[in-house]
């Protein structure tokens, strides 16, 4: 071990602690693994998934820009074969005429997208964080209960293992990747700005009589949008909104539906662009709120994904704004990687996510609340946007590239480049 780094541990017991080992925390602390880093991975479950296929296994939407991020991560290579590229996007409002369509080939890259199952994705970060324990620590079962800050960074308090045990560790830079009720950024002192939709999401698999072509659908309809992402063996991944303002009795019986009436409603929302639909498989659903994070660091902190920003799934910016997360903060860890503690960083890092966290925000918001309202006049004006987006090259650009998430700066990650100790 290098002097350099004997010094580091002498003075923390990590470089970094990344709280939540979920996708976002299982992803971050792949990228950061060029950097030799000490570091620690606290989750209160271990991370894994089953072996075994079942036709309700969740999918998961990756951007164009997000497929690069794993290529640079070293990934991408054995997970392509195992997504479904997203080809073409149709968005289309009902009951209004005009509609806009995106696609691959128009803009030159291989695909808009990509499908993969949770499941997938799972085995290959579970995978790679197993091939590394030396370098990357594993501390599950565990939750921090308390932070304490120090002359190297911050020194935390754990409860560990079914006993509850308490053990105190420290670390130059501590990493909030534990979700939307982010305990460290509770305990960090980080307000939130919560806006509540009114909305919640059914999530299920679903097969259609025609093939869909590898072919997304976003469709508005009156209680809100409805997704349809291609799966592998011809399947779908539904998003669909109902509207709970007046509480959750169409919820409620939507998901009561026997599966027959089930894909008859569906099937009157969405309409017949893909013919009948045929299965639905395990149904589910949850309340749809913005929730975004007054800031995204606190000293030795940083906050990423659904912690810092938790929006609407319609478009599926989700997971692929906390990869630009990622891909932004990897650089900076490279580039202060022998000043994690200081405070250079943080202000960097917060200057450089403002803008794609902003623009990405309001862009979901204002596409849940422009085609959430019945208005009449403003159903006209929206067919009318979406004619737009359509016949115009250079707006159906910009709406393509964010949908892409490659409308901004472009990190060593998101340019598909292997991460370097040093930049």
């Amino acid at each position: 071990m290098s002097e350099k780094n004997s010094q580091r541990e002498s003075q923390t017991d990590y470089d970094i602690l990344i709280v939540g080992g979920g996708m976002v925390g299982a992803n971050l602390a792949i990228a950061l693994l060029p950097l030799t880093l000490k570091i620690g991975l606290v989750d209160t479950y271990k991370f894994g998934v089953s072996e075994q296929p079942s036709y309700d296994d969740r999918a998961i939407a990756l951007s164009y820009g997000s497929s690069r991020i794993f290529s640079g991560m070293g990934i991408w290579q054995n997970l392509a074969s195992q997504t479904t590229p997203i080809d073409k996007i149709h968005v289309s409002d009902r009951g209004h005429f005009g509609a806009a369509r995106l696609s691959a080939e128009k803009e030159k890259v291989p695909a808009l997208g990509y499908l993969v199952e949770s499941r997938v994705l799972g085995k290959q970060l579970y995978d790679v964080l197993n091939d590394h324990k030396e370098q990357l620590e594993q501390i599950i079962p565990a939750s921090v209960i308390a932070t304490k800050e120090i002359e190297a960074g911050l020194e935390l308090t754990l409860v560990e293992g079914e006993e509850n045990k308490e053990r105190t560790i420290s670390t130059k830079l501590l990493i909030a990747a534990d979700g939307t009720n982010s305990k460290i950024r509770e305990i960090a002192g980080i307000g939130v700005k919560k806006s509540d939709y009114h909305q919640a999401a059914v999530v299920a698999n679903i097969s259609t009589e025609k093939p869909h072509n590898n072919e997304a659908f976003e469709r508005f309809a009156d209680s809100g949008p409805i997704a349809l992402l291609p799966m592998s063996d011809n399947r779908c991944s539904l998003v669909w909104t109902h509207d709970t303002k007046n509480g959750m009795a169409e919820l409620e019986d939507t998901l009561a539906l026997d599966d027959e009436a089930f894909l008859k409603k569906l099937g009157e929302e969405f309409g017949y662009r893909l013919g009948r639909f045929t299965k639905v498989g395990k149904r589910s659903s949850f309340p749809l709120a913005l929730v975004t994070s007054e800031k995204n660091t606190a000293p030795h902190t940083v906050i990423i994904g659904n912690a810092s920003h938790t929006m609407h799934p319609v478009a599926g910016q989700g997971l692929n704004l906390a990869m630009r997360d990622i891909a932004v903060l990897a650089d900076l860890l490279a580039k202060y990687s022998d000043d994690l503690s200081g405070t250079a960083l943080l202000t960097e890092y917060e200057a450089l996510r403002a803008g794609d966290i902003k623009t990405t925000v309001r862009y979901t918001d204002s596409l849940v609340r422009l085609f959430s309202n019945d208005n009449f006049l403003l159903g006209h004006a929206r067919a009318g946007g979406l004619l737009a987006v359509d016949r115009l090259p250079p707006l159906r650009k910009l709406f393509t590239r964010q949908s892409m998430g490659i409308n901004y700066r472009q990190s060593r990650l998101a340019r598909g480049l292997k991460l370097k100790a040093s930049l």
